[in-house]
């Protein structure tokens, strides 16, 4: 009578020990939580592959005074084409921008600057200001946002309706000083001297739940003076269509080389 007792006891056991090796295997597979940095350098990665339409504005602070710049349009990344619209700070003209090729094209929308577009090598162009890409070129200012180290969770966030989880990093002076013309550079370098660290420079990026960028801002702060550049993305998978300016249209880009000065 006792037989089936033990076997019904040896039966639980069994089962108890598979439920445990089980839970173990389970526990052993399972993967890590995702670094914060290495999903924001997906995320850009993504973005750098694909479309959306840009929505920047560079905030400049400073001498008592403050200057905006507004920058939009639509980019091709994936194929290194777009058409963006620059608002400069200081009430002129608009200007229009045109990315083909290896090419920028650059024409402004009233007098003179009007009358031509103006053609400058995207590769060489130079950084003239402190977080503001050359000739306004999106691609460098992702490229600095997946530079960023030290990267946190900082939590989730509403971004023009959307759910985001927002990150944020700092930005070393290698990345800081990317590609910045030496005049600049070298006060860069002077003033990193001066404070005997980095200079306090941030990134952050906001990434919906699919994993998308939807924005980036860099920004820095030092004895009063300051300037935050944030750029939303959007419209992702959209074609964007882009009319390159007949050779015949074109100048050489020392002609109205302020014009896209970035």
């Amino acid at each position: 009578m006792r037989r089936p007792f033990v076997l019904a006891a040896a039966v639980a056991l069994l089962c108890a020990g598979c439920a445990t090796a089980d839970a173990e295997d389970k526990s052993a597979s399972a993967s890590p939580a995702p670094d914060p940095g290495s999903l924001v350098r997906k995320a850009v990665g993504e973005a750098r592959k694909g479309t959306a339409r840009i929505d920047e504005k560079i905030e400049l602070a400073g001498g008592g005074g403050e200057f905006r710049i507004g920058i939009a349009g639509g980019f091709d990344f994936g194929a290194d084409r777009g058409h963006l619209t620059v608002d400069p700070p200081w009430g002129t003209a608009r200007t229009d921008e045109v990315f083909a090729d290896g090419k920028v094209y650059a024409r402004g929308s009233e007098g003179i600057a009007a009358s031509a577009w103006t053609t400058v090598s995207r590769e060489e162009a130079e950084v003239h200001y402190l977080l503001r890409a050359p000739l306004n070129d999106p691609e460098h200012v992702l490229q600095q946002v997946s530079a960023m180290h030290q990267v946190s969770d900082e939590g989730q966030e509403t971004v023009h309706g959307v759910r985001t989880t927002h990150y944020r990093g700092t930005v070393d002076h290698r990345t800081l000083t990317l590609r910045m013309a030496a005049d600049v550079r070298k006060q860069m370098d002077d003033a990193r001297q001066r404070l005997g660290a980095d200079l306090p420079a941030f990134a952050d990026a906001w990434i919906d739940g699919r994993g998308r960028l939807v924005r980036t801002r860099l920004s820095m702060n030092l004895a009063g003076a300051g300037v935050t550049a944030t750029m939303n993305l959007a419209d992702f998978g959209k074609p964007v269509r882009v009319t390159v300016p007949d050779a015949a249209d074109t100048v050489p880009g020392e002609l109205f080389k302020s014009l896209v000065a970035g």
